[in-house]
């Protein structure tokens, strides 16, 4: 940063700390009150008056490169943070008719029922993982026709999105067996014979409810 437009509190302050010096030292260096620097460490917004602009250039001129490189430093802004995406699933309630399409999956040493889901990659859209682990899990191929939202998974404790998918071809087979042990479509009335109901996203009860 080789020219300073419009000096501010908070850019005469950043001055002050790239130089290195008190309230005190900085105050006696631009020939104005301590007091006065106090106020700019109070009101970052502040716009300085002409003169105050002049004695500010002079100063930061006279500085030295040392002191042009802390106050560059200083006065970028900050590198936006990388945030870890959490862990994401996306889990496709799939119908033909009456039935919902499951599977069992292998895990702790318990076999659970569950619907068809997938891994969410960073980058991938949700609802085409959906679709994608389905077909690659079960062997059947799905449409998406709504999401019915979101959720932290009160089992596995990631971020799960769900999809209600209607059936377009293929018949049920389990195509993970490390994953999985079964596949299977069973009645809608009956699935909380194979998921407890305090398990179950309520949106997806709804939704089967409203389908039936």
């Amino acid at each position: 940063m080789d020219v300073v437009d419009t000096w501010t509190g908070r850019s005469a302050c950043l001055l002050q700390q790239a130089m290195r010096l008190t309230n005190e030292a900085f105050a006696e260096r631009l020939g104005i009150s301590e007091r006065t620097i106090s106020r700019w460490h109070a009101n970052p917004e502040l716009v300085h008056r002409t003169e105050v602009q002049q004695i500010l250039d002079i100063a930061y001129e006279e500085a030295g490169p040392a002191v042009h490189r802390r106050f560059a430093l200083l006065a970028s802004p900050p590198e936006p943070r990388m945030e870890a995406q959490a862990l994401r699933v996306a889990i496709a309630v799939v119908l033909r008719g009456d039935d919902v399409l499951l599977v069992r999956r292998r895990g702790d040493g318990e076999l659970r029922w569950q619907f068809p889901a997938g891994m969410v990659k960073p980058g991938a859209a949700p609802e085409a993982v959906a679709v994608q682990e389905t077909h690659s899990e079960t062997g059947v191929h799905c449409t998406v026709r709504e999401q019915l939202g979101e959720r932290v998974h009160p089992v596995t404790n990631v971020m799960a999105s769900y999809y209600l998918a209607d059936h377009l071809a293929g018949e049920p087979q389990n195509r993970d067996p490390l994953e999985n042990i079964d596949v299977a479509w069973v009645p809608r009335s009956a699935l909380t014979r194979f998921i407890p109901a305090e398990q179950i996203y309520p949106p997806i009860l709804n939704a089967l409810e409203a389908a039936a």
